[in-house]
């Protein structure tokens, strides 16, 4: 994952600490499109960088993980997929499944909302998030020209998801393969 990713996080993980009115503007952001939302620029766009324009995918992946992570503000190891897969495990729910699915089969368009959901899943049982790995997918994932990079994207985080099913594993294997599938 990128510095600059890793940089971004660690700056929402302060803000989580020390300005709460911050992350509830966040919140509020992902009711609109990523990067529509005036009251989250003083937070984002100092990440964006000159070069960027409003619909660049990279800086509505800044917009949109700010978003996401105020909604769940635990930062983690494990790719969303891979605590997506621990947490149908812990659970034994299809329905996990089902949304993971049509998490998979999101457009940029309306990929946005099936994130929401999952993040929120995650937030009800306190698992946490790469936030740094899912800002670098989505940046590629929001880019409409990059549909070969975007299935690649699909297929490592299914490979995540279903990895975490897999019964042999220890925990430390999990985490592990995880970590390694991210980079």
């Amino acid at each position: 994952m990128s510095e600059h990713a890793e940089g971004f996080v660690a700056y929402l993980i302060r803000l989580r600490e020390q300005d709460r009115g911050a992350l509830a503007e966040l919140r509020r952001s992902l009711s609109f499109a990523p990067g529509a939302y005036p009251p989250a620029y003083p937070y984002v766009e100092r990440f964006v960088g000159p070069e960027r324009h409003a619909a660049d995918p990279y800086r509505k992946a800044l917009y949109l993980v700010a978003g996401l992570f105020a909604l769940h503000p635990k930062a983690g190891s494990k790719s969303l997929a891979a605590s997506l897969g621990q947490l149908m495990r812990d659970r034994e729910s299809e329905s996990i499944e089902k949304r993971f699915i049509s998490l998979l089969g999101a457009d940029p368009e309306n990929l946005s909302n099936y994130l929401r959901q999952v993040v929120t899943l995650l937030a009800a049982d306190d698992l946490g998030i790469d936030y740094a790995a899912l800002l670098d997918d989505l940046a590629r994932w929001l880019n409409s020209y990059a549909v070969d990079i975007r299935d690649q994207i699909r297929q490592r985080w299914a490979r995540d998801f279903y990895r975490e099913l897999a019964p042999h594993k220890s925990e430390s294997e999990r985490t592990s393969s995880a970590t390694t599938s991210s980079h």
